[in-house]
């Protein structure tokens, strides 16, 4: 049974106050934020998948994509075109899609947004404070709006992020 306090707790760690961007959009660093999280719960957390899902790319290309992933977001933030809250929205939309982890990249991929959020010096989003793990009407929204995200639209993310 996950305890959503060990992730809490994880998340107060001195480690994820004060970094940069830079440091955030770092496969290392975000393999050690999956193992903070989940570090109690699995003993695999912080490794990438070794097993295809049938969600995410396969597992052999994930480290590559997380790379890729993270200096394509890096080129979003110095984008004028796209708002911040866009290009997290974005980099969190991406990560979820590349679904490095066996399991919790939901959670994995809005705390690293939200820590993404403040090292750019910008209020979180607020749907980090919802329950997204048990099925809701709220979980059926982020879906909704992480699949319209994958058609091409990321204004249901965006929109779904700050309410």
């Amino acid at each position: 049974m996950l305890d959503s306090g060990c992730i809490a707790k994880a998340l107060r760690s001195r480690t994820w106050r004060s970094i940069s961007a830079e440091k955030v959009l770092d496969d290392l660093l975000l393999r050690r934020l999956h193992k903070a999280m989940f570090g109690d719960v699995w003993r695999w957390a912080g490794e990438y998948r070794l097993s295809e899902k049938d969600i995410g790319c396969h597992p052999r290309h994930i480290s590559v994509k997380v790379r890729d992933l993270c200096a394509d977001a890096a080129h979003c933030f110095a984008d004028t075109r796209l708002s911040t809250d866009e290009a997290v929205c974005k980099f969190h939309r991406d990560l979820v899609a590349i679904h490095p982890f066996a399991n919790g990249n939901g959670r994995h991929a809005r705390a690293a947004a939200d820590i993404l959020m403040g090292s750019l010096g910008v209020q979180p989003f607020t749907c980090g404070r919802v329950n997204l793990v048990t099925p809701s009407q709220t979980r059926n929204q982020y879906i909704a709006a992480l699949q319209a995200a994958d058609a091409g639209d990321d204004s249901p993310l965006v929109a779904f992020a700050r309410s």
